[in-house]
């Protein structure tokens, strides 16, 4: 079979083939300690149930309008407006399938043959794919826990060049839950604007940070760039709704056109009776992500005291999202050769740092109970004193 040459550009999630192999193990009957999922554990909250069930009841079942029904765009123009200060009409908001399936579609849109995509490392795992998808080239940023995983704005600016198109920023991050404060994004703004380069701003943990850390959104940091920036978000990480496939952009009403049209091709819309429950989710569940964001801070405590612990390793304390990216480079293995002995030995999954452009570190996702962090760091710590 000959297959078309951009699926053969790509790799597979290593985050979903890290956590099949768990499952793998698993089903056999070995309890594994599994730190790979990148969801909250937390069961969706029963009120937004509730309203899917009742848009079911009521044969809300058919065709939605492909960008999200109005109230669903009032809705989360509403939060957007409420906690991250910043203003958007429905017809700047497009409903897709995942804050993942946004990106995708405004890549898609935006990115020509050859156009370069800058990336700051480490990155999740589908920003560097996605862009290859688009027939961009990627151009990695190199960062590390000595600058606490961030890129600076000296850095973006030898970066540029002619072909210079998009900014890729993921704040807080996945994989390393840092941060960018106001100023660290009004200087970035400061660049593309003078450049001329867009943004593609992720805040899917926008609600999901620690230690008294507000987290400012790209387009309030950089009001000037609102016209050139796409801010993507969703219900999945602050609701614990992953599984239901919900996510959006914001962005200058051309972009949110044109999205429109390649989606109207894709999956029409998200279906029809799961746009009352995220409705209900970005209007009236404020506690319930309260309660969950206190009680991964918690456990972000736990596990990062645990870690710093272990002989060898070190570990940034991330000020958001839900993920430890602990340095692995003391130990004469590659991160790589260090998640699988981790599994085979240990029964603890983790996803080497690989995966996300950043050889030499491990992610180490919270998102889950304190007994297994307790449990699972116990066994780290002993499979990896046995190498030093």
């Amino acid at each position: 079979m000959k297959f078309s040459e951009r699926i053969l550009k790509i790799k597979p999630s290593a985050t979903l083939k890290a956590a099949a192999k768990a499952r793998e193990l698993k089903s056999k009957g070995i309890k594994v300690i599994d730190f790979t999922v990148g969801e909250p554990d937390f069961n969706t909250p029963e009120t937004i149930k509730t309203a899917c069930k009742k848009a079911l009841d009521e044969n809300q079942t058919r065709y939605a309008p492909v960008p999200g029904t109005l109230a669903l765009r009032q809705a989360i123009a509403g939060n957007l407006k409420q906690h991250c200060d910043i203003d958007y009409k429905a017809e700047e908001i497009i409903v897709t399938g995942g804050a993942k399936h946004a990106i995708y579609a405004t890549l898609q849109v935006l990115i020509n043959s050859g156009d370069e995509v800058i990336i700051p490392a480490p990155y999740w795992v589908s920003f560097y794919e996605q862009v290859l998808l688009a027939e961009g080239k990627p151009v990695v940023i190199p960062t590390d826990d000595d600058t606490g995983f961030k890129m600076t704005p000296t850095q973006f600016k030898k970066a540029i060049t002619p072909k210079t198109k998009l900014l890729i920023l993921n704040t807080p991050s996945n994989p390393t839950g840092a941060c960018y404060n106001r100023e660290e994004l009004a200087a970035f703004g400061e660049i593309c604007a003078a450049k001329n380069i867009l943004v593609l701003s992720d805040e899917i943990y926008s609600r999901l940070t620690y230690d008294g850390f507000q987290h400012t959104s790209f387009v309030k940091a950089a009001p000037a760039m609102k016209n050139k920036t796409i801010l993507i978000n969703g219900a999945s990480k602050s609701y614990a709704m992953t599984g239901w496939r919900m996510g959006f952009a914001a962005a200058p009403k051309e972009i949110i056109d044109k999205i429109q049209i390649l989606q109207s091709q894709e999956i029409t819309s998200i279906p029809t009776f799961i746009m009352p429950a995220c409705i209900t989710a970005f209007n009236s569940c404020d506690k319930e992500v309260e309660a969950m964001r206190k009680e991964f801070e918690k456990r972000r405590n736990i596990a990062f005291e645990a870690l710093n612990k272990i002989s060898g390793i070190s570990c940034c304390k991330p000020s958001g999202a839900f993920y430890l990216f602990p340095n692995v480079k003391n130990f004469k293995k590659s991160s790589e050769e260090i998640a699988d002995l981790l599994l085979e030995e240990a029964h603890v999954a983790v996803v080497a740092g690989e995966a996300f452009g950043a050889p030499g570190y491990l992610r180490i996702s919270y998102a889950t109970t304190v007994e297994n962090i307790r449990e699972g760091l116990r066994r780290i710590k002993e499979a990896l004193e046995k190498l030093c």
